[in-house]
């Protein structure tokens, strides 16, 4: 028979039919719903004004979310009601709740704007969430504002003084406290030391560079630290605490190859990122060369620097310090960029001292000739 009428493989399918209607039983869902409402009038967006009281729905929802989250160890994918902050810091006083504090001029008067040129915005990490850890660095994190998306409690925790500060600044913040296991938060820690205890911020928000320069130039004796290459958060940490102590008045770092404002850093410094402003630059050279446009005397510390830290007459005047990397130290457009390059005399034959002890003892001696004044 002609054709492949008798081909056994060929595939037949049957015609479809016409599909059927609904006869109007779902004519409500062909309904339009109405026009879209602003940001600050939906509850569930992170611009929501807060003016109005949550759907008990929605309600539900971030409550759902918020415990979601908890279990997960991660931020909870909602916004807090009537905040617009999703960064934390002294960068241009956004995420503490409050303007950061300026000088006014030297009776120390603090202006009540951010310190903000037109058009520019501080830079804030990339980063995603951070847990600070610890009674001192939490505390401190708090009585900052430090705005906060939810407080872990170890169970069986010891309660001091501290821990009943926390517990009740976060209830009057209205910070989700959240009590959790002892392993659970090791596993959300990574093993960290954490006395029972964490609290979850968004990523940090740096100074503006210009801005960090012009307050300290209102200061009576400017001083300044830049790092050139530091990598390890406990030493950035430790080198603001340093500046904390003794009177500095900022801190800057290159945005790329070099440690940020972690948590690590944060627990390091002991809280003293909340009262540092810290910025970070593209180019450590070229802002090192605007500082000193500005007047400031930048010293690179180098274990072969031909001046004598207890010789630098410098240290009564604005004074930028320049610490090195943990290894190799300065690197050689920044340390030629410096105006002098000093050394820190040492009894014994050790190579060099690590990088945040070279920045405390240089700070240490700043303070001493400017208060006795020599």
């Amino acid at each position: 028979m002609p054709g492949n009428s008798r081909n056994v493989s060929k595939r037949v399918v049957s015609k479809k039919g016409a599909v059927k209607g609904s006869g109007g039983k779902n004519r409500d869902t062909l309904k339009g719903r109405g026009k879209t409402l602003p940001a600050d009038e939906r509850p569930w967006h992170k611009g929501y004004s807060g003016s109005e009281k949550l759907p008990e729905k929605t309600a539900r929802k971030q409550d759902k979310e918020r415990r979601a989250a908890a279990a997960e160890g991660r931020a909870p994918k909602i916004g807090t009601p009537g905040s617009k902050d999703t960064t934390w810091g002294r960068g241009g006083g956004r995420g503490t709740g409050r303007p950061a504090p300026q000088r006014g001029g030297r009776g120390g008067q603090f202006r009540s704007g951010p310190r903000i040129a037109p058009g520019r915005r501080s830079n804030p990490t990339k980063e995603g969430p951070e847990l600070l850890l610890g009674r001192n660095p939490v505390v401190e994190a708090l009585r900052a504002l430090v705005p906060a998306t939810a407080l872990y409690i170890a169970q069986g925790i010891d309660i001091d003084e501290r821990v009943t500060e926390i517990v009740r600044t976060a209830g009057d913040r209205g910070i989700p406290i959240l009590e959790i296991g002892r392993h659970e938060l090791d596993r959300m820690t990574g093993g960290v030391l954490h006395q029972g205890i964490g609290l979850q911020v968004p990523p940090f928000a740096y100074e503006n560079f210009d801005d960090l320069v012009a307050a300290a130039l209102e200061q009576t004796a400017p001083l300044l630290v830049a790092l050139d290459g530091i990598t390890d958060p406990r030493n950035l940490g430790a080198v603001i605490r340093s500046v904390a102590a003794f009177g500095g008045h900022g801190v800057f770092m290159t945005e790329r190859r070099a440690a940020g404002i972690t948590a690590t850093a944060w627990r390091t410094s002991a809280g003293a990122a909340a009262r540092v402003p810290v910025s970070q630059v593209v180019n450590l050279t070229r802002a090192i060369k605007t500082a000193q446009k500005e007047g400031f005397t930048a010293i690179g510390l180098d274990a072969d620097g031909e001046t004598d830290l207890y010789q630098l007459e410098a240290a009564v005047g604005p004074l930028l310090v320049v610490v090195g990397s943990e290894g190799r130290g300065l690197s050689r457009l920044v340390g030629e960029t410096c105006d002098l390059r000093v050394s820190i005399p040492m009894a014994s034959d050790v190579e060099s001292l690590n990088a945040s002890v070279a920045a405390a003892v240089t700070l240490a001696e700043v303070s001493r000739r400017r208060i006795h004044g020599r």
